[in-house]
Formats: C-alpha cells, sequence, structure tokens
C-alpha cells in the first residue's frame, strides 16, 4: 500500500476513534508506518490529510448505502436493508462522530465533507421514498424529504444512545420503532 494510503486510512481510523482534537500527527505517522517527512510530502498538514480522510470515509459510506438503497426489491425493503445492515454501533457513526468535534464543526473545510455526505444521504432516502410513495408503499400524505431527514435522525442518535449506554440495545430498539412508523 502506497504512503498515501496508509496516510488516509490511519487518520480515517483515528478519526473515528479519537476525533479530529484528538489525533495527533505523530499519532497518524505511527499508525501508518510513515515519518514526518512523507507525510508533509504529501499533505501540508494534519487539517488537509483530515480533510482527505474525512471525504474518503463520506465515499465509502455513500457507497454502501448506494449498494442498498439503489439494490433489488420495493422502496420499503431497500430502507429496512439500509437500516438493518451490520454496523458497528458501539463504535458509533464515522462521520456522524466527527459533528460532536468542536473543530470539525468550526472548520468549513472539515465541516463541508460531513455535510456533503449527510445531504446525500437525506437525498438518496427521499429518492427510494418518493418511488415508495408513487408506487403506493407509502401514504400520499408523507414528505419524503421530511421522512429522509427523520431516518437519518433517528440513526444517528440511535449511536448516541448506544454508546452512551455501552450497550447496542437502545439503537436497535430505535431502528425498530423507525422501521414499525415507516411500514404503518
Amino acid at each position: 500500500m502506497e504512503t498515501v494510503e496508509r496516510l488516509i486510512r490511519s487518520t480515517q481510523e483515528l478519526l473515528w476513534e479519537r476525533g479530529y482534537v484528538g489525533t495527533s500527527p505523530k499519532a497518524i505517522q505511527a499508525a501508518a508506518g510513515a515519518g514526518q517527512g512523507s507525510m508533509y510530502h504529501h499533505f501540508s498538514g494534519k487539517a488537509e490529510l483530515a480533510k482527505a480522510a474525512i471525504e474518503r470515509s463520506g465515499v465509502e459510506m455513500r457507497a454502501a448505502a448506494e449498494e442498498l438503497l439503489g439494490g433489488a426489491g420495493t422502496a420499503g425493503e431497500r430502507i429496512a436493508r439500509y437500516l438493518g445492515r451490520e454496523r458497528d454501533v458501539l463504535r458509533g457513526c464515522r462521520i456522524g462522530r466527527l459533528t460532536a468535534d468542536p473543530e470539525v464543526v468550526a472548520d468549513p473545510e472539515l465541516r463541508a465533507p460531513v455535510d456533503e455526505t449527510f445531504t446525500w444521504l437525506r437525498g438518496r432516502l427521499a429518492e427510494v421514498i418518493a418511488e415508495g410513495k408513487q408506487n403506493g408503499e407509502f401514504a400520499a400524505t408523507i414528505d419524503p424529504d421530511r421522512l429522509a431527514a427523520t431516518i437519518a435522525a433517528v440513526l444517528q442518535g440511535g449511536y448516541v444512545l448506544a454508546r452512551a449506554a455501552d450497550s447496542t440495545e437502545p439503537f436497535d430498539l430505535a431502528i425498530q420503532g423507525l422501521l414499525e412508523l415507516i411500514e404503518a
């Protein structure tokens, strides 16, 4: 694996585990097996490398979601597959956890790929919901944008509740409750 790839992958993992504030250039270099010169040869600093890592995490999250939301089946089945997919619940969402990091939220360059990822997710969910509404799966009164935002909020809130309880149970209950509401 090339040095740039190791730096990005290591930064993705460290951001997920420690957040931006808790991720030092030395920790990135150690995890990537790269020297300071290599890191600064490829990236101007921690912020540029973090942005590349956040963008990569966003691309990977969108690809994983699209695989489930764009697959075969009814709109409801695809949403249920997305909600029920395998997740490391107690680690939280790789992108969502960054919203709790004050330095990420305060920096427009670092916040932008986080926002873009969630904007894409809400939009993609809204498309699937609109399709289901058109096919008669969902009530005519359902607003696809509002339901998409609700799905994203329940997922992110479920991660927070699970981490607070150190148990996947609150997440699982939230997803089950959301599916019951969607199917009703």
